[in-house]
């Protein structure tokens, strides 16, 4: 058995895992993609799984075991949430695991994805939406990230719930005609009809009853269609959750520093990017904005951070490269 020290990173999310198997020279030895990995929307035996799957795929084509993993670290959102830590620690243990289980905020592991800075901003804007400030390495300051119910404000969620309402509102003659209507009614496959059942279109009874009928995250998948259609109300949609989410950000903005972005909203150009930086204003001009697709690196910079070896832009560059010719 190799006496080199090895170290696992895991972003777990709600949708994918993925698992970083480095050195303590922050190289990227392994890379695997699992399941569902959080506990709190996929039950503690399926994210465990996940989690287990992604680690295997990073172990195995490096030929190592996961009993020579002297740490591992996982970053996840609402770890609060899950009662403790047996539901991960236990499934490791019985692959072999021996090492030390930490946990981090996701969030923090999207920050380190883009920077190395001790000071600085992540803004996710996914399905959920939320924003941190980071001082000294650890979160100093949350906006939003409060669910679906209470906020999320300028997420996919928040879009898609928008995107739902105006073709409700279409079909109520409540609201202004908008071409975002056959794209939702294309969606639920309802087709269109010229029948009025108690003074209303018969599509859009069958709308509601179809929009009830699932949980309302579900809501989430038709933001693609705000940013696909070039029409007036899906471009008010996307101005204002750019809006939202400047607004979000200056709730923790104190300085400048570098912001680095997470999730499908906000890193696309148009509306949704226009629209924040010009809230946003002279603010905009002194932040360094980084994009990054996910928190993978990150969560191996938390990894080899807490097992006290470097952690730097040196160490980010190196994570960031060798992971690239990984994946």
């Amino acid at each position: 058995m190799s006496h080199e020290s090895l170290l696992v990173g895991i972003d777990a999310g709600g949708t994918s895992t993925r698992a970083v198997l480095v050195d303590s020279a922050g190289r990227c030895l392994g890379y695997g993609v699992g399941g569902r990995g959080n506990p709190v929307s996929a039950g503690p035996e399926r994210a465990a799984q996940g989690v287990l799957d992604a680690v295997c795929r990073a172990l195995e084509p490096a030929g190592r075991q996961l009993a020579e993993v002297s740490a591992v670290t996982a970053a996840m959102a609402g770890m609060r949430a899950t009662g403790g830590v047996a539901w991960l620690h236990g499934p490791l243990a019985a692959a072999g695991f021996t090492g030390r289980l930490a946990f981090e905020s996701d969030l923090l592991a999207a920050y380190f994805s883009g920077s190395a800075a001790p000071f600085g901003y992540a803004l996710v804007s996914g399905t959920g939406a939320c924003v941190v400030r980071v001082q000294d390495g650890r979160i100093d300051g949350t906006g939003d990230g409060l669910g679906w119910l209470l906020g999320d404000r300028g997420s996919g969620f928040w879009i898609g719930h928008a995107v739902a309402m105006a073709a409700v509102q279409d079909l109520d003659s409540t609201g202004p005609a908008t071409a975002l209507t056959d794209h939702v009614l294309g969606h639920y496959g309802i087709p269109r009809t010229t029948v009025i059942d108690e003074g209303r279109p018969q599509e859009l009874g069958r709308l509601v009853e179809v929009l009830y009928a699932h949980a309302p995250i579900e809501l989430a998948a038709l933001a693609p269609y705000a940013f696909a259609e070039p029409d007036a109300v899906a471009a008010a949609i996307l101005e204002q959750a750019g809006t939202h989410l400047a607004d979000t950000l200056s709730a923790v903005l104190t300085a400048p520093g570098p912001l680095v972005v997470g999730g499908s909203v906000l890193a696309r150009s148009g509306p949704v990017q226009d629209a924040f930086r010009a809230r946003l204003g002279e603010a905009a001009k002194r932040l360094d904005i980084r994009p990054v697709g996910d928190g993978a690196v990150g969560a191996a910079f938390l990894a080899l951070r807490g097992a006290g070896a470097r952690a730097d832009e040196q160490t980010l560059r190196t994570l960031t490269e060798t992971l690239a010719e990984l994946r």
